[in-house]
């Protein structure tokens, strides 16, 4: 018999970030590495990864990573963790091995992987199946233990259409819970929707309604990660007597790479180049960045794009999520594009892009595996209460449910679960441009003060002999006011400064610590009395 120890170190009570650690008798599988992108809030955060510390002080005990597709919320943290574990093993389907390989991932660290085919590690095994997203080869992971089977589904929907490198097996799933399954991990992202997503994720037809009735250019901007709409976009292209233009180096080789394997079929006629750029009867497609949103089309409208120049006659359609964080951000660039007298359009909202399972397809999910255990993940903490009142709904009773939040420990000893609670520490790390390292809260409070208050610079030169002020107190402002219309106030600083200079100095000796301290309190007080603001105040006192 085993002992198995589950637990998330990012995934569960938010959205992204999924990294769920399966340890069986000291094996560590790590199922998915993800990240998660910052809001506007967090002030040139690009994105956020878990703390790896556990990982790192284990990683001889690590088997590999276990990637469910190639979107980044699932497989974007590798790139991070490889830094710390260089020799650390990457399996993934075919698909996911082809984007990893495009963002620059060393082919020599991927293990690539085939549904269906059971990949052993002595007394465990692990088994991948397909399912249905909006990428190619998405799978969920069976592992096999010796007092039943962890099942992890990804991301998925059901959805008999989908069919080739989108095809979920049923039957093979079916088949995995008639032969006992432990504990099944699904996702919750959309288990507050009532019914099924599909045939909602369908919009081939909602393009080619939008193609047929729209005159004048159009300008598609999209995420590459979602392929499935790609397709779609040149499915209702085709007969349409257009040019669909793929601009952006990082989508044209996304869209070479999917259609030289088989993922994307494309008429090569409909296909144009940057010759048709103007062209009235183009569809232009442009990549949009999930970090950055809307950045592309932005730059179009603001006339800075080095190709694209807006005209009245285009429309621009949003094909890509709409998330709450950035529904004030699309609203203006909405209200720039009619200034210039174009058209804009988003996704109908009976209409969505991400292939998440709604309510029926996780009970249907249940229904195949019939786990001993359910254990949501993937989502807020009100989206998994709502997948496990799902299970309760079904018949499954409330100790046979897990509800975890990052770091929780759950532990199975004999195929029994452990009625004890244990938790391990976890936090975030915080990336800003290409530095791994942390950037801390710290960093992040002074950037908010900074953009909210602004910053004062106080200098001042003294005498090395003397002690007496040569230069100063010069006063440098950013962000807080306007230097010359604030000449009483720039005078009345320069007053304070030089009578605490002044106060702690002696022909001896400069106290250098009290003077800054006394700096910013004396200068904050005056601030907020006459402006109600704080800004960020640095004193520099030097001696020549």
């Amino acid at each position: 018999m085993s002992k198995i120890r589950m637990f998330g170190l990012g995934g569960l009570n938010e959205s992204g970030k999924n990294t769920y650690i399966v340890e069986i008798d000291g094996k560590i599988f790590i199922l998915d590495c993800g990240l998660k992108y910052a809001t506007d809030s967090m002030y040139g955060i690009d994105y956020i990864i878990p703390n790896y510390r556990y990982l790192i002080e284990n990683k001889d005990r690590i088997v590999g990573i276990f990637l469910t597709h190639a979107h980044q919320e699932n497989m974007g943290g590798v790139f991070d963790l490889i830094k710390d574990i260089p020799n650390i093993k990457l399996y993934c389907t075919k698909y996911t091995k082809e984007y990893l390989l495009l963002d620059g991932m060393n082919e020599k660290n991927i293990i690539e992987i085939k549904a269906h085919k059971k990949i052993s590690f002595g007394d465990v095994s692990v088994f991948p199946i397909n399912v249905s997203h909006s990428v190619p080869d998405s799978v969920m992971f069976v592992i096999n233990t010796k007092d039943g089977a962890i099942c992890y589904t990804g991301d998925f929907l059901i959805d008999p259409t989908m069919s080739g490198a989108y095809a979920m097996d049923l039957g093979k799933i079916a088949y995995i819970g008639k032969q006992g399954v432990l504990c099944l991990l699904s996702e919750s992202t959309f288990s507050e929707i009532a019914g099924h997503t599909s045939p909602h994720h369908r919009l081939t037809n909602w393009f080619k309604d939008t193609i047929n009735h729209t005159d004048g250019r159009l300008i598609i901007a999209t995420l590459p990660v979602h392929l499935h709409m790609i397709q779609e976009i040149f499915d209702a292209s085709k007969n349409m007597h257009r040019k669909v233009v793929i601009m952006g180096k990082k989508l044209q080789n996304i869209v070479n790479m999917a259609i030289k394997n088989d993922y994307l079929e494309v008429d090569k006629n409909v296909i144009g180049d940057l010759s048709d750029i103007d062209s009235p009867k183009s569809i232009l497609l442009v990549c949009e960045d999930r970090a950055k949103p809307f950045a592309t089309v932005d730059k179009i409208v603001n006339g800075a794009d080095k190709f694209i120049k807006l005209k009245e006659t285009d429309t621009i359609v949003f094909a890509e999520p709409l998330y709450d964080a950035v529904e004030k951000t699309l609203v203006h660039i909405q209200d720039e594009i009619a200034m210039q007298g174009a058209q804009s359009l988003t996704i109908p909202k009976d209409k969505t892009i991400l292939h998440h399972a709604s309510q029926e397809d996780l009970m249907i999910m249940l229904n195949l595996v019939k786990p001993e255990y359910y254990m949501p993940v993937k989502g807020e903490y009100r989206l998994m209460v709502n997948n496990a009142n799902l299970a309760s709904s079904l018949g499954m009773t409330p100790d046979k449910i897990i509800l975890k939040q990052n770091g929780d420990i759950v532990e199975f000893i004999d195929g029994k679960l452990q009625d004890k609670f244990e938790t391990m520490p976890v936090d975030d790390v915080l990336i800003d441009g290409k530095s791994s390292d942390d950037v801390g809260e710290l960093v992040i409070k002074d950037r908010e003060m900074l953009g909210e208050n602004g910053i004062m610079l106080i200098s001042a030169t003294l005498d090395k002999q003397t002690k007496k002020i040569l230069v100063g107190p010069e006063i440098t402002t950013r962000g807080f006011i306007y230097v010359k219309d604030s000449l009483e106030m720039i005078e009345e600083i320069k007053r304070i400064a030089t009578e605490i200079i002044e106060n702690n100095t002696t022909p001896n000796y400069v106290d250098y610590n009290q003077i800054k301290n006394e700096i910013r309190e004396s200068l904050s007080k005056y601030f907020y009395h006459e402006t109600e603001c704080k800004p960020m105040i640095i004193a520099v006192i030097q001696e020549v």
